[in-house]
């Protein structure tokens, strides 16, 4: 595959890179699938996810479009359902829902109306993050929305070691998927001693850390910010077991209500609005599946039920970190937590790192 990254070693690379990695091994293994969106040859290449994809596939089969979410989905949806495996690409979560009526109406019904004979293999990757004041319009993490449709699939990956393999089980899916991925989670490395193969089995869930104290449920940024408040909190005494939705099924959460079972306290870390939330389909879930086993009632941490703030100055306190984690275990266990996590302040707290050069 002329022009395909390749790592020299798999264990020093990173998310965006294992995102490229899985389109252009899917686009390999299907040679009638199209891949397309807004920005996906521009020299950005959407963050670099979709890099010598049309050197290496020809713009046949991959390429840009207008801006139009609306058209470039009915598009989509037309040709999966026609037969083509199409990956379409929305650099916005926010933009992306002037197509709502094709999704919900269309592309999440075709199999259930045509009684199973009819397949929809779509996959549409929508980009959420935040930073550079971008306020109410452009930071929004709506995965709620999507997961409440019946015919819709939604995965929502956070670490680099099991990415391209989430990707291209979610390309190769014969039902609607929306891949939902965070900005500030493209630069991360792998930080694993394996990545997975390409063709492993999709785990809805992962558990990342045991421990029999706390059970912290996250997905997207809030895992790694999770993972962060874990290792702080083991040195003072306290061991958590940090559990990642993959998929926003509910059917699948059986690794959650046994962590649960196992520790009796739940605190669910959201990277959205915390009402009508997945966190709250979690809390949910849990108290009908482990009531007795709860030791106390579960908590959510969520964004609060307001817009972003444009102003830089708003939204450091909008935004749960891990020191927001560490507050809520410790309250939680009913203990108190000397000092806080040391959070690094050589860049601002609405960019992830140095690396990280615009909003787009």
């Amino acid at each position: 595959m002329t022009g395909t990254y390749m790592p020299e070693s798999p264990n020093n690379t990173t998310f965006r890179e294992q995102l490229n990695l899985a389109q252009h091994a899917a686009m390999e293994a299907d040679k009638s699938m199209l891949s397309f969106g807004l920005g996906i040859s521009d020299p950005k290449a959407i963050f670099g996810t979709t890099a010598n994809l049309a050197e290496s596939f020809g713009s046949h089969r991959v390429f840009d479009m207008p801006t139009s979410e609306n058209a470039m989905t009915g598009i989509g949806i037309g040709a999966a359902i026609a037969g083509s495996r199409v990956l379409m690409t929305h650099q916005r979560m926010d933009f992306f829902l002037l197509a709502m009526d094709q999704l919900v109406n269309n592309a999440a019904k075709w199999h259930y109306m045509f009684n199973g004979q009819m397949k929809v293999p779509l996959t549409i990757r929508l980009i959420v993050g935040r930073g550079w004041g971008q306020g109410p319009t452009h930071a929004q993490n709506l995965q709620s929305w999507f997961a409440h449709v019946p015919g819709l699939k939604v995965v929502v990956p956070s670490k680099t070691d099991a990415v391209a393999s989430q990707l291209y089980s979610a390309i190769m899916d014969d039902n609607p998927v929306i891949f939902i991925e965070h900005r500030w989670l493209h630069e991360q490395q792998c930080g694993s001693t394996s990545v997975l193969p390409l063709q492993s089995p999709h785990e809805s869930v992962r558990v990342h850390r045991q421990g029999a104290d706390c059970t912290i449920v996250a997905n997207s940024f809030m895992v790694l910010e999770a993972l962060i408040a874990a290792d702080f909190l083991q040195h003072r005494g306290i061991n958590v077991e940090v559990v990642e939705t993959v998929s926003l099924e509910q059917s699948e959460w059986q690794k959650i209500y046994d962590s649960v079972e196992k520790t009796g306290r739940l605190l669910v870390c959201d990277s959205a609005h915390g009402h009508f939330s997945v966190a709250s389909e979690v809390v949910s879930s849990v108290t009908e599946q482990c009531f007795k086993a709860l030791t106390e009632a579960p908590r959510r941490l969520c964004l609060p039920p307001y817009p972003e703030p444009t102003s830089y100055y708003l939204t450091k306190p909008f935004y749960r970190n891990a020191n927001d984690i560490v507050a809520a275990v410790a309250e939680m266990m009913g203990v108190k937590v000397a000092g806080g996590i040391e959070l690094d302040v050589s860049t601002p707290h609405d960019v992830p790192g140095n690396w990280f050069k615009g909003p787009f």
